[in-house]
C-alpha cells in the first residue's frame, strides 16, 4: 500500500472557482515510487456553492462544516488525514511542479525536521509573478530562527505559512491552526519553528495568488488594534512553547 501525502484545502464560495487551477497543479505533481498523494476540500460552510467546483476525482475527498475561517476549516479536515504528512494548498493558489516530492525528500531525509516550506512568488491578476526579497538559502532552519526573524521585522516572517509542509503527528499535537481571525497559519508556522527544525527549499513550491477576494487584501486584515492582537498571541503562543521546552522529536532541546 502506498504512503500518503495529504494535501488540506480550505475553501469558500468566493473562492471556490479557482479549485481547478489548485486541482491542475496537484495533478501535475510527481511523486516517488510508493507514495501518493490524498487532496482533502473542506468547506467553511455548508452551502451548495463549493461542490459544484470540486473536482471528480478518487483521490479527492469533499467535506462541510459550520463556518469558523479557514483555521477552523483546516483543522476539521484533519479527521480525515490518514497520511504521514500534510501540505497546506490554499483554494486560490497553486503548486509549482516538483514542490511535493522535494518537500518529502527533506523531511525524508531527516527525521529531526519537523516542517519545511519553500519559496512563493506572488500571482497577479494580469498573470504575472513577483517574488520577495530576502529569501533563505536552501537548508535547515534551526529552532526560534523564524520568531526572531519575524519579531524584528514588522511580524513578517522570512518563509510563507502557506507553502507549509509538515509532519500529521507534530502538527495534531500543537492543536492544529490557531483559533484567529486571520493570522492562523503564522501561529502555526511559528509553533512550529518554537518545536522542532525546519527547512527551506529556494525553488518555487508555490504560486500565491493575488486578486481582489482574498482575506489577507481585507481592509480588516490590516486593521491596527486587530492586527497588534492577533501578533501578541501568536507571539505568547510560540515563547511559550520555547520556554516549556516541548520538542519534536521527542527529548530534543
Amino acid at each position: 500500500m502506498n504512503r500518503r501525502i495529504i494535501v488540506i484545502t480550505a475553501v469558500h464560495a468566493p473562492s471556490a472557482r479557482f479549485l481547478a487551477d489548485a486541482y491542475r497543479s496537484l495533478r501535475e505533481q510527481e511523486l516517488p515510487a510508493g507514495w501518493e498523494w490524498h487532496w482533502l476540500i473542506q468547506e467553511d460552510g455548508t452551502t451548495d456553492r463549493v461542490a459544484p467546483h470540486v473536482p471528480d476525482d478518487d483521490r479527492i475527498t469533499f467535506k462541510q462544516g459550520r463556518p469558523g475561517g479557514p483555521g477552523v476549516a483546516r483543522t476539521l479536515a484533519l479527521a480525515h488525514a490518514d497520511g504521514e504528512y500534510i501540505k497546506i494548498l490554499d483554494a486560490d493558489d497553486q503548486l509549482a511542479p516538483g514542490a511535493l516530492a522535494r518537500d518529502l525528500a527533506a523531511l525524508e531525509a531527516d527525521p529531526s525536521i519537523g516542517w519545511a516550506t519553500s519559496r512563493a512568488l506572488d500571482l497577479l491578476p494580469d498573470g504575472t509573478t513577483a517574488g520577495f526579497p530576502g529569501d533563505p538559502e536552501t537548508g535547515p532552519i534551526e529552532r526560534g530562527h523564524v520568531l526572531d526573524h519575524w519579531a524584528s521585522h514588522d511580524y513578517r516572517a522570512q518563509v510563507h505559512p502557506a507553502t507549509l509542509f509538515v509532519r500529521r503527528e507534530l502538527l495534531v499535537a500543537l492543536g492544529g491552526w490557531m483559533a484567529l481571525p486571520a493570522s492562523e497559519d503564522t501561529g502555526l508556522l511559528l509553533a512550529l519553528d518554537s518545536t522542532s527544525r525546519g527547512w527551506f527549499t529556494s525553488e518555487v513550491g508555490l504560486l500565491y495568488r493575488k486578486w481582489e477576494g482574498q482575506m489577507t487584501g481585507q481592509v480588516a486584515h490590516a486593521g491596527t488594534a486587530e492586527r497588534a492582537d492577533r501578533m501578541a498571541v501568536v507571539e505568547a503562543r510560540a515563547r511559550a512553547l520555547g520556554r516549556f521546552r516541548w520538542s519534536y522529536p521527542a527529548g530534543q532541546r
